[in-house]
C-alpha cells in the first residue's frame, strides 16, 4: 500500500510540474528595461503602541522588526537606494488629528550607509498612532522621480487609524498615477481586518502580502522584497484598442498598457506566420470601488469573425485584479511565402462601478502578447495544456499499472505462504 501510494504520488509530481512547465509561457520580451536609474525601496515600518506586544519569538514586535531590519540593511544590493519611514513613532498623545499627521522620514532614500540606518533604527520605541494611509502618501514622495523600478515595503501590526482617509484607496489613488511603484504589505501576528486591508493594498498596485508570526519569516520575507526592487524594469508600452477589429492596432510581443470603460470592449490584432504560437494574457484593475462579481474574456477571432479560442476568469470581490489568458498555436507551412494570419484580441471585463462612482477614466488594463516558434505539432497544444508531454502521460500511466499488477501479486503471494505455513 505504501509503495503505491508513493507511486502515485510521483506521477502526480511530475504531472503537476509538467502541467506547469507548458501552462505558464515564457515571458514576452515587453516593453525595454529602463536601467537608467537605481530601483529605490522605502521600507514603511508600524511604530504604534501595539509594537510593544511580545508574541514573536519569545520578544516584541518592535524588537522583532528592528532584528530584521539589521539583517536586511547588511544583505541590501549595492545597487538599491534604500530609505525608512515610520508611523506612529513620534507622538504619544490622545489628539487623532495629531497622531494621524504622525509620519517622519527616519533614513532618506538613497545611497545606504548601513551603520547611520542601524544606528536610526536602534533609537525607535512603539508610541502611538497607526496612519497608514498618510504614510504611503509620503512614502510615495519619497520615491518621487526617477525611471527606475520603485517599491514600498510596508510593516504593521493593527490596521488604519485614521479613517476616513482609507489607506486601500490611497493605494488605489498611487497605482492611477501609473508611476510604477508597488506596494507590498507584511501583517505582524495579524487580525482577519488587517490580513484583508493589507492584501488589498498590495493588490491594488499588484504587490504581494504575507503573514507574519516569526521572526525570521520577516527577515527573508523583506529580503526577497528588496532583492526584487534590483530585477530589471519592464515599462508597458500605452496601446489604445479599438471599438471593432477593423481598425485595432497591430500588436507586436511585448507588455501593453490601456483603459477600458465599464460595457466596454477592446481589440487589438497580431499577426502570426505559419509555425507559431500566439500566447496572450491581459489583467484589469479596479482602481476604484466595483461593485462584487465581475468576470474577465479575452477572445482570440480570426479577421472574419471566426472564434478561435478564449480565456476567461471571475472575481467576487475579494480582489482588486483579475486576470486571465490564451494560446493559438498555427499549423506551419510548406510554403515559405504563406502570409501571416491577422488574429484579433478582444479584451471584455464586467466591473460595474459602485453607486456615486466615475465611470470614467477606464479601468487599468495590461496586456501581454508573445509570439513564438510553435510546437512542430500544433494542434497538440489545446489538449489539457499538455501539448508534446502526452507520451510521458502515457508511459507514467502504464508503469502505474505494471507496478500495480506487480504488487497485487507479491500481496497474494505473501498472504499465501503466510496460510501455508
Amino acid at each position: 500500500m505504501i509503495t503505491s501510494t508513493r507511486l502515485a504520488a510521483g506521477v502526480c509530481a511530475l504531472l503537476a510540474a509538467l502541467t506547469a512547465g507548458l501552462a505558464f509561457p515564457a515571458g514576452a520580451a515587453a516593453g525595454e528595461p529602463t536601467g537608467q536609474d537605481a530601483p529605490k525601496v522605502d521600507l514603511v515600518l508600524d511604530v504604534s503602541g501595539s509594537m510593544r506586544a511580545r508574541d514573536i519569538d519569545g520578544q516584541s514586535r518592535m524588537a522583532a522588526a528592528k532584528q530584521a531590519f539589521n539583517e536586511v540593511l547588511d544583505a541590501t544590493p549595492e545597487e538599491v537606494e534604500l530609505g525608512i519611514r515610520t508611523l506612529g513613532a513620534n507622538y504619544p498623545g490622545d489628539d487623532r488629528k495629531t497622531g494621524c499627521k504622525d509620519t517622519a522620514q527616519l533614513y532618506p532614500v538613497g545611497p545606504l550607509d548601513r551603520t547611520e540606518a542601524k544606528t536610526a533604527v536602534a533609537t525607535l520605541t512603539p508610541t502611538g498612532w497607526t496612519p497608514i494611509g498618510p504614510a504611503l502618501l509620503k512614502a510615495a514622495g519619497d520615491l518621487d522621480g526617477g525611471d527606475g523600478s520603485k517599491r514600498i515595503v510596508l510593516i504593521s501590526d493593527g490596521e488604519d487609524t485614521c479613517a476616513p482617509l482609507d489607506p486601500c484607496e490611497v493605494a488605489r489613488e498611487i497605482a492611477a498615477e501609473g508611476i510604477g511603484l508597488t506596494i507590498d504589505t507584511l501583517g505582524l501576528v495579524p487580525t482577519a481586518k488587517l490580513s484583508r486591508q493589507l492584501s488589498c493594498i498590495a493588490e491594488a498596485t499588484g504587490g504581494t502580502y504575507t503573514s507574519v508570526e516569526h521572526q525570521d519569516e520577516l527577515t527573508d520575507r523583506v529580503n526577497q522584497l528588496v532583492d526584487r526592487a534590483a530585477d530589471p524594469v519592464v515599462t508597458p508600452v500605452p496601446a489604445e484598442g479599438a471599438g471593432r477589429c477593423a481598425g485595432a492596432p497591430t500588436l507586436k510581443s511585448g507588455l501593453y498598457s490601456d483603459r477600458e470603460e465599464f460595457g466596454q470592449q477592446r481589440w487589438y490584432r497580431v499577426d502570426v506566420r505559419p509555425g507559431q504560437e500566439l500566447r496572450a494574457s491581459v489583467s484589469v484593475a479596479a482602481d476604484r470601488a466595483v461593485n462584487p462579481g465581475y468576470g474577465l474574456l479575452m477572445r482570440a477571432v480570426t479577421s472574419k469573425g471566426r472564434e478561435i479560442v478564449r480565456g476567461e476568469a471571475a472575481g467576487t470581490g475579494r480582489t482588486d485584479v483579475i486576470s486571465t489568458g490564451l494560446r493559438y498555436p498555427k499549423a506551419g507551412s510548406d510554403d515559405e511565402d504563406a502570409p501571416a494570419e491577422a488574429v484579433c484580441l478582444a479584451v471584455t471585463h464586467s466591473f460595474s462601478a459602485a453607486p456615486g462612482v466615475k465611470a470614467t477614466p477606464g479601468l487599468p488594463l495590461e496586456l501581454t502578447v508573445d509570439v513564438v516558434d510553435a510546437p512542430s505539432q500544433a494542434g497538440d497544444v489545446a489538449a489539457f495544456g499538455l501539448g508534446r508531454g502526452w507520451w510521458l502521460l502515457g508511459v507514467l500511466i502504464l508503469a502505474g499499472f505494471l507496478a500495480g499488477l506487480v504488487w497485487g501479486w507479491l500481496s497474494r503471494w505473501r498472504v499465501t505462504v503466510w496460510r501455508t505455513n
